[in-house]
């Protein structure tokens, strides 16, 4: 399985990640419509995996400021999303409940779309050096060889290179939003050595040896730099909404 296109600094968890696996709060900023969950699910089949609905999906599923989010590039990003939640349902036997996974999905789109637009109005514009690093990055993350291979690999997950190439730019644009947003953040000695406690305590019963503090030092910064800008962007997009015009058709 292809890693999700918003890996980058803390959009993971804040953005796809967080709509395929966390919960929604239902909450609705702007003047907009409801984006409360369903509570109906769908159950796999004991002979088929299940599949994506799609059926009651609306041509417009949301609007962000005037600006839509349609169908085909909703359904795009939902059935990625699926693909994944349908492969843990069949190990965990816990079914699919798609009406919560589609609104899950549709609240992700509309907060990405906000920081897209708000990178917009600060002038921050993605360049093709900065677009083909966010693509050696994935290529690496996902241990790959080439973009041939990443784009063939996401092909066959129902995305072509011209879904994908747009969802890089926002990528990169709300990568330099955040960081923007962020400033210079310089974790402290005492915050690195917490973060490695807390790390050793989680994996202590995992029988695994946890390497020395120096050793591991530059990652735990990295992720302290990460859990930082993962709180930044979740707060802009906490107040964006408050400003925002949002209509969820869904």
């Amino acid at each position: 399985m292809i890693k999700k296109l918003l890996t980058g600094v803390s959009m993971a968890a804040l953005l796809f990640g967080a709509s395929a696996c966390g919960e929604s709060d239902g909450s609705n900023s702007g003047s907009g419509g409801s984006e409360s969950s369903g509570a109906a699910s769908t159950s796999p089949s004991a002979n088929a995996a299940p599949k994506p609905d799609v059926a009651d999906v609306p041509d417009v599923v949301a609007e962000v400021n005037g600006e839509e989010i349609p169908k085909d590039e909703f359904v795009a990003t939902y059935e990625g999303q699926f693909q994944q939640m349908a492969m843990q349902a069949q190990q965990t036997g816990q079914p699919v409940d798609q009406d919560k996974l589609k609104q899950q999905t549709a609240k992700s789109m509309i907060d990405n779309e906000i920081l897209v637009q708000e990178a917009g109005n600060r002038g921050i514009e993605a360049t093709d050096k900065q677009i083909d690093q966010t693509l050696q990055r994935l290529v690496k993350q996902n241990g790959m060889k080439s973009t041939d291979q990443l784009f063939a690999a996401l092909k066959k997950q129902g995305m072509n290179k011209e879904d994908v190439m747009p969802q890089i730019e926002h990528q990169v644009v709300v990568e330099q939003l955040i960081a923007d947003e962020a400033g210079n953040i310089q974790p402290t000695e005492q915050e690195l050595r917490k973060l490695y406690e807390q790390t050793k305590a989680q994996q202590g019963g995992s029988g695994s040896k946890i390497p020395p503090f120096e050793k591991v030092k530059p990652q735990l910064k990295q992720q302290a730099v990460s859990q930082k800008e993962s709180q930044v962007a979740r707060n802009l997009v906490s107040d964006l909404r408050e400003k925002a015009d949002i209509k969820n058709h869904l």
